[in-house]
């Protein structure tokens, strides 16, 4: 059983497998027998270009490109990269683009997708879309996964890209979607900190009173696979020392898997701090949806879309092709 009890006594099974680094899950990508296909949406980017023909190379995905054809062949031609040009999809807007990769998916012709030059907006549009889109009925989440030099193996946090307020029923689905990452990443029980200020449950405080309600989901079973621990605050999360200091036993101190933010800002202004003054790396995606979307932001280095290609390869499901 892999569950958190009450009270902070744990009862849980041991998880033997962790990542400590991207390299890790590249190497465990590259051992898939199977490519995961990437329909690229407005496929006219020269950085994005460049993350997936990199992802190519490296034995991770086999592309299918959809845009402004001569765009794409134009840039192809500028970056040295052979591609058949037949296999491109022409469309005539962004609207377009978005629409294809969505219908591409839903054919089985593609196993995930990423976002190229267009609006987040114009492509979520599609994804969202009640007749011809890619919902589940489940909460669509963002889930950005970091290599930090300052600790020992990969770190997730969620949601700093989507939900923007989330309740304690939504942060439950938001910790079912990051599980099911972790999960297909190999692990068997991730460990779950739900981030607060304090330890102590307080009603004027409502991420304590969540926390308090999603570690009880879990003790009862309810949320799986995976030990959740909360209120806890991030320096108990990420130190051993300070939580022993302060007299707080848990399974999840000094060695948490995922962190769940309690409000978009608090995740997005984590994410990017990690990465500016922690020298981080970051991989992140839509996750929720039939299948995850590489959706990184205008900011995004050429690194960061690869390192996204690679986590949602990892998570993505192989669809069978018609």
């Amino acid at each position: 059983m892999c569950y958190n009890t009450n009270n902070n006594v744990n009862t849980f099974e041991e998880d033997i497998m962790e990542l400590k680094n991207f390299q890790e899950l590249i190497a465990k990508v590259q051992n898939n027998d199977s490519k995961k296909r990437v329909v690229v949406a407005a496929a006219h980017d020269e950085h994005t270009l460049e993350a997936v023909f990199r992802a190519r190379q490296d034995k991770l995905v086999e592309p299918v490109l959809v845009g402004d054809k001569i765009k794409i062949i134009e840039i192809l031609k500028h970056l040295q990269l052979e591609f058949n040009v037949d296999n491109i999809i022409n469309t005539n807007s962004d609207t377009e683009a978005a629409e294809k990769a969505v219908e591409l998916i839903n054919e089985s012709k593609a196993d995930f997708i990423m976002k190229g030059k267009l609006q987040t907006a114009d492509l979520l549009k599609a994804v969202v879309n009640k007749e011809k889109g890619l919902r589940t009925g489940k909460v669509m989440s963002h889930v950005a996964i970091l290599e930090i030099p300052a600790y020992h193996k990969l770190l997730s946090i969620t949601d700093g890209g989507m939900m923007m307020y989330p309740n304690a029923e939504e942060k439950k689905q938001i910790i079912e979607n990051v599980v099911d990452v972790f999960l297909s990443m190999g692990y068997e029980c991730p460990k779950v900190a739900v981030l607060a200020a304090v330890e102590t449950v307080n009603p004027k405080m409502q991420e304590t009173v969540d926390a308090d309600i999603l570690k009880n989901m879990n003790a009862s079973g309810e949320i799986k696979n995976c030990i959740v621990e909360g209120p806890i605050s991030v320096d108990l999360t990420l130190n051993k020392e300070s939580a022993k200091i302060k007299g707080y036993s848990s399974p999840v101190t000094g060695e948490a898997d995922i962190l769940i933010a309690p409000n978009i800002t608090t995740g997005n202004i984590m994410s990017k701090a990690i990465l500016e003054l922690a020298h981080g790396k970051m991989a992140g995606m839509i996750v929720g949806a039939k299948v995850p979307i590489v959706l990184t932001s205008r900011g995004a280095t050429s690194e960061e879309k690869y390192l996204s290609l690679v986590l949602s390869a990892s998570a993505a499901k192989k669809l069978n092709s018609i």
